[in-house]
């Protein structure tokens, strides 16, 4: 089970597509939409960057930052973002220290399950989005909250 809304979201830092990214950086300044997906350039994770990709202003504009996380490494993290023209920072966590800490790892510990957790100003975990039928509908979903949090 994946952590639960309530609970602080933990802290990393981490090499990304843009760079090396800390969680905490973004404590009392953004939303954090923080989505795990299992693997970079499979259907379902494709057309899942694809959308956030395509909304990203939006969460931009909602004082929100986007970050995508797998256990994939940071080289194909960088080709995946550059292929779809990601703004927002696609984590490697080839060590899954990220996906245990937030206990998302798959039941066989090879990869990242699909959850999006959103993460107010303080750090702490607002909403947890899993099981939804389309990979796609985690980036409408996350935008839905975050409107909301914004009063929009």
């Amino acid at each position: 089970m994946p952590l639960s809304k309530g609970m602080d979201a933990p802290d990393f830092e981490a090499e990304a597509s843009t760079g090396k990214v800390k969680l905490s950086d973004y404590k009392g300044k953004l939303i954090v939409v923080l989505y795990f997906y299992p693997k970079s350039f499979t259907p379902g994770c494709t057309r899942e960057i694809q959308r956030f990709v395509e909304l990203y202003d939006q969460f931009k504009e909602l004082s929100a930052e986007v970050i995508g996380v797998s256990v994939d490494s940071l080289s194909t993290q960088k080709r995946f973002a550059e292929k779809y023209n990601a703004k927002f920072p696609v984590v490697s966590d080839k060590e899954k220290k990220i996906s245990e800490a937030y206990q998302v790892l798959n039941e066989k510990g090879t990869s990242a399950q699909r959850v999006t957790f959103i993460i107010d100003e303080n750090g702490k975990i607002i909403e947890v989005l899993e099981k939804l039928k389309k990979a796609e509908e985690h980036a409408d979903k996350a935008l839905e909250i975050v409107k909301k949090m914004r009063g929009k």
